[in-house]
Protein backbone atom coordinates (compact mmCIF):
# COMPACT_ATOMS: atom_id res chain seq x y z
CA UNK A 1 0.00 0.00 0.00
CA UNK A 2 0.96 3.86 -0.46
CA UNK A 3 -0.27 5.24 2.77
CA UNK A 4 -0.46 9.44 2.58
CA UNK A 5 -0.26 11.13 6.06
CA UNK A 6 -1.41 14.66 6.13
CA UNK A 7 0.32 16.79 9.07
CA UNK A 8 3.63 14.41 8.68
CA UNK A 9 6.44 16.41 9.50
CA UNK A 10 4.94 17.40 12.84
CA UNK A 11 4.61 15.14 15.97
CA UNK A 12 1.69 12.98 15.64
CA UNK A 13 2.31 13.01 11.84
CA UNK A 14 6.03 12.05 11.77
CA UNK A 15 6.09 9.44 14.57
CA UNK A 16 2.88 7.86 12.34
CA UNK A 17 4.93 8.12 9.17
CA UNK A 18 7.92 6.66 11.02
CA UNK A 19 5.88 3.39 12.49
CA UNK A 20 4.16 2.79 9.12
CA UNK A 21 7.74 2.54 7.14
CA UNK A 22 8.55 -0.11 10.06
CA UNK A 23 5.49 -2.03 9.30
CA UNK A 24 6.88 -2.04 5.15
CA UNK A 25 4.45 0.67 4.06
CA UNK A 26 5.08 3.13 1.24
CA UNK A 27 4.57 6.53 3.02
CA UNK A 28 3.97 9.83 1.39
CA UNK A 29 4.37 12.89 3.69
CA UNK A 30 2.46 15.96 3.03
CA UNK A 31 3.39 19.38 4.95
CA UNK A 32 4.83 22.60 4.51
CA UNK A 33 8.70 21.97 5.37
CA UNK A 34 11.08 19.38 4.09
CA UNK A 35 12.62 16.87 6.52
CA UNK A 36 15.38 15.63 5.97
CA UNK A 37 15.08 12.83 8.76
CA UNK A 38 12.03 11.82 6.81
CA UNK A 39 14.25 11.56 3.49
CA UNK A 40 16.34 9.21 5.22
CA UNK A 41 13.60 6.75 6.16
CA UNK A 42 12.61 6.57 2.53
CA UNK A 43 9.61 8.55 2.51
CA UNK A 44 8.29 10.35 -0.13
CA UNK A 45 7.75 14.51 1.09
CA UNK A 46 5.31 16.47 -0.63
CA UNK A 47 5.50 20.17 0.26
CA UNK A 48 1.87 22.30 0.04
CA UNK A 49 -0.56 23.82 1.81
CA UNK A 50 -3.91 22.24 3.14
CA UNK A 51 -5.89 24.37 1.73
CA UNK A 52 -4.32 24.56 -1.68
CA UNK A 53 -6.60 21.95 -3.46
CA UNK A 54 -4.19 21.34 -6.58
CA UNK A 55 -1.62 20.84 -3.80
CA UNK A 56 -3.50 18.33 -1.80
CA UNK A 57 -5.00 16.03 -5.08
CA UNK A 58 -1.48 15.94 -6.19
CA UNK A 59 -0.48 14.54 -2.67
CA UNK A 60 -3.22 12.00 -3.19
CA UNK A 61 -2.64 10.26 -6.23
CA UNK A 62 -2.23 6.52 -6.08
CA UNK A 63 -2.79 6.80 -2.42
CA UNK A 64 -5.12 3.60 -1.00
CA UNK A 65 -5.31 5.06 2.49
CA UNK A 66 -5.14 8.78 4.27
CA UNK A 67 -4.33 9.37 7.69
CA UNK A 68 -5.87 13.35 7.69
CA UNK A 69 -3.58 14.25 10.40
CA UNK A 70 -2.63 17.79 9.52
CA UNK A 71 -4.10 20.77 10.98
CA UNK A 72 -3.90 24.34 12.84
CA UNK A 73 -3.45 23.39 16.81
CA UNK A 74 -3.79 26.54 19.62
CA UNK A 75 -5.79 28.04 21.85
CA UNK A 76 -5.28 31.61 20.08
CA UNK A 77 -5.31 33.25 16.75
CA UNK A 78 -7.30 34.61 13.87
CA UNK A 79 -10.57 32.45 13.15
CA UNK A 80 -9.76 32.64 9.54
CA UNK A 81 -6.41 30.38 9.75
CA UNK A 82 -8.13 28.18 11.62
CA UNK A 83 -11.13 27.71 9.41
CA UNK A 84 -8.25 27.86 6.19
CA UNK A 85 -6.77 25.10 7.62
CA UNK A 86 -8.61 22.88 9.78
CA UNK A 87 -12.12 23.35 7.79
CA UNK A 88 -11.21 24.56 3.90
CA UNK A 89 -8.25 21.48 4.01
CA UNK A 90 -9.99 19.17 5.07
CA UNK A 91 -12.74 19.65 2.41
CA UNK A 92 -10.27 19.62 -0.15
CA UNK A 93 -8.68 16.25 1.19
CA UNK A 94 -12.47 14.86 1.18
CA UNK A 95 -12.55 16.37 -2.36
CA UNK A 96 -9.27 14.61 -3.63
CA UNK A 97 -10.23 11.11 -2.16
CA UNK A 98 -13.81 10.85 -3.92
CA UNK A 99 -12.12 12.00 -7.27
CA UNK A 100 -9.32 10.15 -6.85
CA UNK A 101 -11.13 6.72 -5.94
CA UNK A 102 -9.02 6.28 -1.95
CA UNK A 103 -11.41 3.85 -0.15
CA UNK A 104 -10.25 4.81 3.66
CA UNK A 105 -9.73 7.80 5.08
CA UNK A 106 -8.70 8.31 8.77
CA UNK A 107 -9.30 11.73 10.51
CA UNK A 108 -7.41 13.10 13.61
CA UNK A 109 -9.79 14.96 15.54
CA UNK A 110 -9.87 16.04 19.10
CA UNK A 111 -12.07 15.41 22.16
CA UNK A 112 -12.43 18.99 22.47
CA UNK A 113 -15.01 19.06 19.76
CA UNK A 114 -17.23 18.19 22.44
CA UNK A 115 -16.32 20.25 25.47
CA UNK A 116 -18.86 22.42 26.79
CA UNK A 117 -16.67 24.02 29.91
CA UNK A 118 -17.66 21.32 32.17
CA UNK A 119 -16.44 18.55 33.61
CA UNK A 120 -16.55 14.89 31.58
CA UNK A 121 -15.94 12.03 33.63
CA UNK A 122 -16.25 8.87 31.39
CA UNK A 123 -17.93 10.44 28.68
CA UNK A 124 -18.65 8.31 25.57
CA UNK A 125 -18.96 9.41 22.02
CA UNK A 126 -23.14 9.57 23.32
CA UNK A 127 -21.68 13.26 24.01
CA UNK A 128 -23.39 15.77 21.55
CA UNK A 129 -21.66 18.80 20.31
CA UNK A 130 -21.77 21.86 22.76
CA UNK A 131 -24.01 24.71 20.94
CA UNK A 132 -21.01 26.93 20.47
CA UNK A 133 -16.98 26.91 21.33
CA UNK A 134 -15.06 29.12 23.12
CA UNK A 135 -12.02 29.02 21.04
CA UNK A 136 -11.31 28.95 17.11
CA UNK A 137 -9.43 25.54 17.07
CA UNK A 138 -12.59 23.25 18.66
CA UNK A 139 -14.90 24.59 16.77
CA UNK A 140 -13.50 24.61 13.10
CA UNK A 141 -11.95 20.98 13.96
CA UNK A 142 -15.59 19.98 15.07
CA UNK A 143 -16.83 21.57 11.80
CA UNK A 144 -14.59 19.21 10.23
CA UNK A 145 -15.28 16.00 12.25
CA UNK A 146 -18.68 16.73 10.45
CA UNK A 147 -17.63 16.98 7.44
CA UNK A 148 -15.31 13.91 7.23
CA UNK A 149 -18.16 11.35 9.10
CA UNK A 150 -20.86 13.03 6.64
CA UNK A 151 -18.65 11.84 3.80
CA UNK A 152 -18.82 8.20 5.08
CA UNK A 153 -20.42 5.94 2.21
CA UNK A 154 -19.87 2.87 0.44
CA UNK A 155 -16.78 4.31 -1.96
CA UNK A 156 -15.29 6.47 1.31
CA UNK A 157 -15.03 5.04 4.43
CA UNK A 158 -14.02 7.42 6.92
CA UNK A 159 -13.71 6.93 10.89
CA UNK A 160 -12.66 10.03 13.36
CA UNK A 161 -10.49 9.62 16.18
CA UNK A 162 -10.20 11.84 19.62
CA UNK A 163 -7.11 11.61 20.86
CA UNK A 164 -6.44 13.51 24.18
CA UNK A 165 -3.81 15.61 24.66
CA UNK A 166 -1.21 13.91 23.30
CA UNK A 167 2.27 13.85 24.88
CA UNK A 168 6.39 12.09 24.08
CA UNK A 169 9.68 12.83 23.42
CA UNK A 170 9.39 14.79 19.97
CA UNK A 171 6.39 16.73 21.72
CA UNK A 172 6.54 20.72 20.27
CA UNK A 173 3.09 21.77 21.95
CA UNK A 174 2.22 20.21 25.44
CA UNK A 175 5.24 19.44 27.03
CA UNK A 176 7.80 22.80 25.34
CA UNK A 177 4.39 24.99 27.06
CA UNK A 178 4.62 23.13 30.41
CA UNK A 179 8.49 23.75 30.18
CA UNK A 180 8.51 27.13 28.83
CA UNK A 181 6.39 28.30 31.63
CA UNK A 182 7.64 26.39 34.73
CA UNK A 183 11.25 27.76 34.04
CA UNK A 184 9.65 31.49 33.88
CA UNK A 185 7.69 30.64 37.38
CA UNK A 186 4.59 31.53 35.05
CA UNK A 187 2.45 28.47 36.07
CA UNK A 188 -0.49 28.10 38.84
CA UNK A 189 -2.71 25.55 39.77
CA UNK A 190 -6.21 26.18 38.37
CA UNK A 191 -9.05 25.25 41.45
CA UNK A 192 -8.11 22.32 43.53
CA UNK A 193 -6.00 20.63 41.03
CA UNK A 194 -7.82 16.94 41.96
CA UNK A 195 -10.03 16.51 38.57
CA UNK A 196 -8.91 13.69 36.49
CA UNK A 197 -7.64 13.90 33.33
CA UNK A 198 -6.40 11.77 29.86
CA UNK A 199 -3.28 12.52 28.92
CA UNK A 200 -1.98 10.06 25.68
CA UNK A 201 1.04 8.59 25.02
CA UNK A 202 1.97 9.51 21.57
CA UNK A 203 2.69 5.94 20.64
CA UNK A 204 -0.40 5.12 21.67
CA UNK A 205 -2.11 7.61 19.42
CA UNK A 206 -0.12 6.05 16.48
CA UNK A 207 -1.55 2.59 17.70
CA UNK A 208 -5.16 3.86 17.82
CA UNK A 209 -4.31 5.11 13.93
CA UNK A 210 -3.23 1.92 13.02
CA UNK A 211 -5.89 0.05 14.17
CA UNK A 212 -8.10 2.51 12.82
CA UNK A 213 -6.07 1.96 9.82
CA UNK A 214 -6.59 -1.70 9.70
CA UNK A 215 -9.93 -1.94 10.96
CA UNK A 216 -11.51 -0.02 8.50
CA UNK A 217 -14.04 -0.62 5.91
CA UNK A 218 -17.07 0.44 4.05
CA UNK A 219 -19.82 -1.43 5.95
CA UNK A 220 -17.60 -1.74 9.04
CA UNK A 221 -18.70 -1.14 12.56
CA UNK A 222 -15.83 1.61 12.45
CA UNK A 223 -17.09 3.52 9.08
CA UNK A 224 -18.72 7.11 10.04
CA UNK A 225 -18.04 6.92 13.60
CA UNK A 226 -15.87 9.17 15.87
CA UNK A 227 -13.65 7.55 18.62
CA UNK A 228 -12.43 8.61 21.48
CA UNK A 229 -8.88 7.49 22.15
CA UNK A 230 -6.74 7.83 25.80
CA UNK A 231 -4.31 6.07 27.52
CA UNK A 232 -7.17 4.54 29.80
CA UNK A 233 -5.09 6.12 32.83
CA UNK A 234 -6.63 9.66 34.16
CA UNK A 235 -4.49 10.97 36.54
CA UNK A 236 -4.75 14.59 37.90
CA UNK A 237 -3.81 17.28 35.73
CA UNK A 238 -1.21 19.17 38.13
CA UNK A 239 0.46 15.98 39.14
CA UNK A 240 0.92 15.24 35.19
CA UNK A 241 2.47 19.00 35.17
CA UNK A 242 4.67 18.38 38.03
CA UNK A 243 6.02 15.19 36.71
CA UNK A 244 6.55 17.12 33.66
CA UNK A 245 8.55 19.55 35.22
CA UNK A 246 10.22 16.73 37.67
CA UNK A 247 11.81 15.10 34.07
CA UNK A 248 13.46 18.73 33.29
CA UNK A 249 14.41 19.14 37.07
CA UNK A 250 12.64 22.03 37.67
CA UNK A 251 9.99 22.24 41.02
CA UNK A 252 6.83 21.56 40.99
CA UNK A 253 3.81 24.09 40.66
CA UNK A 254 3.37 26.31 43.80
CA UNK A 255 0.96 29.04 43.71
CA UNK A 256 -2.58 28.68 42.97
CA UNK A 257 -5.53 30.46 40.83
CA UNK A 258 -9.13 30.09 41.68
CA UNK A 259 -11.28 28.69 38.44
CA UNK A 260 -13.02 32.18 38.48
CA UNK A 261 -10.25 34.33 38.80
CA UNK A 262 -8.58 32.24 35.85
CA UNK A 263 -11.73 32.84 33.65
CA UNK A 264 -12.18 36.44 34.65
CA UNK A 265 -8.79 36.96 33.48
CA UNK A 266 -8.97 35.10 30.30
CA UNK A 267 -11.76 37.00 29.28
CA UNK A 268 -10.03 40.47 30.17
CA UNK A 269 -6.72 38.91 27.77
CA UNK A 270 -8.79 38.00 25.07
CA UNK A 271 -10.32 41.48 24.51
CA UNK A 272 -7.17 43.30 24.93
CA UNK A 273 -4.97 41.10 22.65
CA UNK A 274 -8.00 41.44 20.13
CA UNK A 275 -8.01 45.19 20.46
CA UNK A 276 -4.30 45.86 20.71
CA UNK A 277 -3.67 43.06 17.97
CA UNK A 278 -1.01 41.49 19.67
CA UNK A 279 1.03 38.67 18.71
CA UNK A 280 1.35 35.40 20.50
CA UNK A 281 -1.20 33.64 22.82
CA UNK A 282 -2.68 34.96 25.91
CA UNK A 283 -1.31 33.71 28.91
CA UNK A 284 -4.85 32.69 29.78
CA UNK A 285 -8.23 32.62 27.82
CA UNK A 286 -11.55 31.12 28.99
CA UNK A 287 -11.63 28.06 26.83
CA UNK A 288 -7.79 27.05 28.57
CA UNK A 289 -8.99 28.33 31.99
CA UNK A 290 -11.86 25.63 31.74
CA UNK A 291 -9.69 23.30 30.81
CA UNK A 292 -7.58 23.57 33.72
CA UNK A 293 -10.13 23.29 36.27
CA UNK A 294 -12.21 20.94 34.96
CA UNK A 295 -12.10 16.52 34.66
CA UNK A 296 -12.03 15.62 30.97
CA UNK A 297 -11.34 11.61 30.74
CA UNK A 298 -12.92 9.31 28.22
CA UNK A 299 -14.39 5.89 27.86
CA UNK A 300 -12.88 4.04 25.16
CA UNK A 301 -14.86 0.76 25.49
CA UNK A 302 -16.02 1.62 21.91
CA UNK A 303 -12.34 2.27 20.15
CA UNK A 304 -11.37 -0.93 22.00
CA UNK A 305 -13.93 -2.94 20.35
CA UNK A 306 -14.65 -1.60 16.94
CA UNK A 307 -10.85 -1.25 16.26
CA UNK A 308 -9.34 -3.40 18.89
CA UNK A 309 -7.19 -0.80 20.37
CA UNK A 310 -5.33 -0.95 23.48
CA UNK A 311 -2.70 1.30 25.26
CA UNK A 312 0.80 0.07 24.37
CA UNK A 313 2.63 2.28 26.83
CA UNK A 314 2.15 3.07 30.47
CA UNK A 315 2.32 6.57 31.84
CA UNK A 316 5.19 5.60 33.72
CA UNK A 317 6.99 4.03 30.66
CA UNK A 318 6.36 7.45 29.32
CA UNK A 319 7.47 9.58 31.62
CA UNK A 320 10.45 7.91 31.53
CA UNK A 321 11.39 8.01 27.92
CA UNK A 322 10.75 11.81 28.45
CA UNK A 323 13.12 12.14 30.91
CA UNK A 324 15.85 9.88 28.74
CA UNK A 325 14.72 12.36 25.83
CA UNK A 326 15.02 15.64 27.88
CA UNK A 327 18.50 14.69 28.93
CA UNK A 328 19.30 14.05 25.13
CA UNK A 329 18.65 17.19 23.93
CA UNK A 330 19.92 18.78 26.73
CA UNK A 331 16.75 20.10 28.90
CA UNK A 332 16.40 23.32 26.12
CA UNK A 333 12.94 22.21 24.55
CA UNK A 334 11.11 25.52 23.72
CA UNK A 335 7.88 25.59 21.81
CA UNK A 336 4.39 27.37 21.71
CA UNK A 337 2.65 28.17 24.97
CA UNK A 338 -0.83 26.67 25.60
CA UNK A 339 -2.11 23.02 26.01
CA UNK A 340 -5.08 22.88 23.56
CA UNK A 341 -7.14 19.76 23.31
Amino acid sequence: MTILVTGGGGFLGGALARRLVEEGSRVRSFSRGRYPAQEALGIEQIRGDLADAAAVLRACEGVDLVFHVGAKPGIWGPWRDYHRANVAGTRNVLRACRKLGIPRLVYTSSPSVVFDGRDMEGADESVPYPPRHKAAYPATKAEAERLVLEANGPSLATVALRPHLIWGPGDTHLVPGILKRGRKGRLKRIGTGDRLVDFTYVDNVVEAHLCAGRRLAAGSPAAGRAYFISQAEPVPLWDFVDRVLACADLPPVRGSLSPRAAYAAGAVLEVVYRLLALKGEPRMTRFLAEELSTAHWFDITAARRDLGYRPVVSMDEGFRRLREWLRLVGLRVEGVEGCGG
